[in-house]
């Protein structure tokens, strides 16, 4: 009897100190759930003026952008009236409008008088195509490629941390670097692509890379994924080395052989790592301005253009600076598409 009397009483010392801990005082007087006492107040300094200077240069810049863009300021003269959504109505007007005609007469064409063909018409269809192509393609070839890396180097190989660092490698490079070393090997005539692909007979695949317009969204595709596969690799090779060896066993044992181990048992095991890998390189590829600009300019053609490139060539060399801006705004939506839906997953897992 004792004994569940001290029970009884511990469980309500230690309910009384659980319900007590979320509520913070104030010189004995509670607050609630937010703490505004002494170590708030010396607190302040410290992140007071880092807070203010992100909330002015960075929302406070994204929402005089968007006041640009539901004007229509061109040229030096700034003008804020009046505001109307004229310019998003615009770009998606031919959006759309040169999207439509594309799905009639896509399929039924030969190969080169498609791109022939079809690399006409608004570079806004263009820019949005290609963006959200870079998007997807680039983001699910590159986890691919590094799941692929990550269970290869899983498999207790020698010189494990030499080529895991051989894989990284690439990613410590900027943007502008990668452009430039992907040029040289992507040049016609004495690039080291074309060159190997003449020495084992395959001279039909040998094209010019970066200059024909079919194969320029290709070409920027392979280079961030040789760029960012290594990433890809780090991700899944922690989540591959996170998963219990119990797991492995008891699949052999039941009789799997090594892909469907991969399959059924260890693939599906790795989709937090697949998520939050997916999130940081389709941020990436919408930040692939810098490779696109140094390899092609600011006018890449309607092969490798992209909205970022092209916010830029509107706003900075056409002066169009409330058309950018709507531009702009689209891809910060875009961003926003690929990143809110991860945080609300966190959220609900509680990891937020």
């Amino acid at each position: 009897m004792d004994r569940i009397v001290d029970r009884v009483r511990r469980y309500r010392s230690d309910e009384e100190s659980t319900s007590d801990a979320p509520l913070a005082t104030d010189g004995g007087h509670r607050t609630g759930g937010l703490d505004l006492g002494p170590e708030f107040v010396q607190a302040l300094p410290f992140w007071l003026p880092a807070g203010l200077l992100v909330a002015l240069f960075v929302y406070g810049a994204i929402g005089w952008n968007f006041l640009v863009s539901l004007t229509d300021w061109s040229g030096l003269q700034a003008s804020y009236w009046p505001l109307d959504f004229g310019m998003y109505t615009r770009f998606f007007e031919r959006v759309f409008a040169q999207s439509g005609d594309h799905a009639l007469s896509w399929l039924p064409a030969p190969l080169a008088d498609l791109f022939g063909r079809l690399l006409t018409g608004p570079i806004e269809y263009w820019s949005f195509r290609n963006t959200i192509v870079l998007l997807i393609v680039f983001t699910v070839l590159t986890l691919i490629v590094g799941l692929l890396l990550a269970i290869l180097i899983d498999q207790q190989i020698r010189f494990e941390n030499t080529f895991r660092t051989i894989y990284l490698l690439p990613m410590s490079l900027s943007f502008v670097v990668t452009a430039v070393f992907w040029q040289w090997m992507y040049n016609p005539r004495y690039g080291i692509i074309n060159s190997a692909l003449e020495t084992v007979g395959l001279d039909f695949f040998a094209v010019d890379w970066i200059g024909a317009a079919q194969f320029k969204l290709l070409a920027v595709i392979i280079a961030l994924t040789w760029q960012f596969s290594g990433y890809g690799m780090v991700v899944y090779l922690a989540g591959l080395r996170a998963i219990p060896n119990d797991q492995f066993e008891a699949a052999r044992v039941d009789g799997a052989g090594t892909i469907k181990m991969y399959l059924r048992v260890i693939i599906p095991q790795l989709r937090a790592a697949t998520l939050s890998a997916a999130v940081v390189l389709m941020v990436f590829a919408l930040k692939a301005f810098d490779f696109l600009y140094v390899i092609f300019g600011s006018r890449p053609g309607p092969g490798a253009d992209i909205l970022s490139v092209m916010m830029y060539r509107t706003a900075f060399d056409t002066s169009q600076f409330a058309y950018g801006a709507a531009i702009a705004t689209i891809l910060f939506v875009l961003a926003l598409g690929v990143i809110m839906p991860y945080l609300y997953i966190q959220y609900q897992r509680g990891d937020l």
